[in-house]
């Protein structure tokens, strides 16, 4: 058999045995199957609330250094969100550019959620893949 899978006789049983991952997303267990079962490691697609939030820092950011909202109070103001909600956001703007590229991936370690790439993410790029156990350069 091909794509990574095999197939074995136990006794009068056929066992066929498939690699897989399995990734902690939003408190519950996805299972991750090879990409396009041509010997691909597996593939996750992306979380949805992790790229949409990354999306609105970035475009957040640039509707402030615009010149379009002069704070997070004004820009939250006219959001009608909650402040703390905005600020918290934003705070995903300064996310080291290859990390944005592993959450648009799909490749974001095990169990990371929003709340906490929003709750004491370091400034230093380094310093954030170190606490979100990714490879340092």
């Amino acid at each position: 058999m091909t794509h990574g899978a095999t197939v074995e006789r136990q006794g009068g049983e056929i066992v066929i045995k498939v690699r897989l991952e399995l990734k902690k997303r939003s408190g519950r267990k996805e299972v991750i199957l090879p990409g396009s079962f041509g010997g691909a490691e597996p593939r996750a697609l992306p979380q949805e609330p992790l790229v949409r939030a990354v999306a609105r820092a970035h475009r957040w950011e640039q509707m402030i250094e615009g010149g379009q909202y002069r704070s997070i109070p004004e820009l939250a103001k006219a959001l009608r969100a909650d402040r703390s909600y905005v600020r918290r956001i934003l705070t995903l703007a300064t996310l080291a550019p290859d990390i944005v590229q592993v959450i648009v991936d799909g490749r974001e370690p095990s169990g990371l959620s929003l709340e906490r790439l929003v709750k004491g993410m370091p400034l230093e790029w380094e310093a954030q893949r170190q606490a979100l156990g990714l490879p340092t350069r």
